[in-house]
């Protein structure tokens, strides 16, 4: 591993572990050269996938691209980052084993979509707004009356 700091070849592990959630390893490295101490993480790819957006463009497949779009959603809402990361190791896992090499932006977005959902509304309409592209108050209304849908059936259910 290449020190992020005076680009020396070759870093010294000092501690190996498993990171919180299990999904990756977590390693505190040294730099001989400088001195420098870095944490680098270690994670599963099952294969390399390719974004496809709505131009046709073919991108690579960015994990902190996901995770920064969702935690922007959750900002100020009560969900912990532990359960950011599992949501994002949880997509990005479906992704990988849906046994194609690309995927489209639509796939994505309508994915985090529907954890959002699941999540916290508030994140869902957030990130639904930028997604599809709101352009005015009714925009937002129609959406919202979705959610209401959406919610009524499992609060009708807690009542009975």
């Amino acid at each position: 591993m290449k020190c992020p700091f005076c680009g020396f070849d070759d870093t010294i592990v000092k501690d190996s572990r498993n990171s919180d959630d299990n999904t990756s390893i977590r390693r505190r490295r040294e730099c001989p050269e400088c001195g420098s101490r870095f944490t680098t993480f270690e994670r599963v790819q099952l294969r390399e996938l390719m974004v496809v957006k709505k131009n046709g463009e073919r991108t690579p497949f960015e994990r902190e691209k996901l995770y920064r779009s969702i935690e922007i959603a959750l900002r100020k809402r009560p969900v912990s980052q532990q359960r950011v990361e599992k949501v994002v190791n949880s997509l990005i896992r479906s992704f990988e084993s849906s046994g194609e090499g690309e995927i489209s932006t639509t796939a994505i977005g309508q994915a985090v979509m529907d954890c959002l959902a699941r999540l916290d509304h508030i994140a869902y309409i957030r990130f639904a707004s930028v997604y599809k592209d709101f352009k005015e108050v009714k925009d937002f209304e129609d959406f919202v009356k979705t959610i209401d849908e959406l919610v009524k059936p499992s609060t009708e259910k807690k009542g009975d």
